[in-house]
């Protein structure tokens, strides 16, 4: 069974926008800090978790390249994609509740 590479696609490039504000636009500040704490102290401590999301989030910009470049083999390629920008998101989620 072949499947459409619109639908993956699509799904890979906004969970990696998604990804890319979250670490790198503010949008994990905003959703993880307190409002009486500086912006340094809480950023300090989602490093950590900003830092092994970041690896997960390289593993799936390759995966999603790799897939492109090699199309006998993207429909698991794009998959592993997908899975790596979610392991990507939740390493960011959980490493930003465990700070707060």
């Amino acid at each position: 069974m072949r499947i459409s590479p619109v639908i993956p696609t699509v799904a890979s490039l906004l969970l990696a926008a998604l990804w890319g504000l979250s670490v790198f636009a503010g949008w994990g500040l905003e959703a993880f800090c307190t409002d009486g704490e500086t912006s340094a102290a809480c950023a300090e401590r989602l490093d950590g978790a900003s830092t092994l999301s970041g690896w997960f989030a390289m593993l799936a910009a390759l995966l999603t390249v790799g897939a492109w470049v090699f199309p006998a083999r993207f429909a698991v390629l794009i998959g592993g994609a997908v899975v790596a920008w979610l392991v990507a998101e939740g390493v960011l989620f959980v490493g930003g509740m465990l700070s707060r």
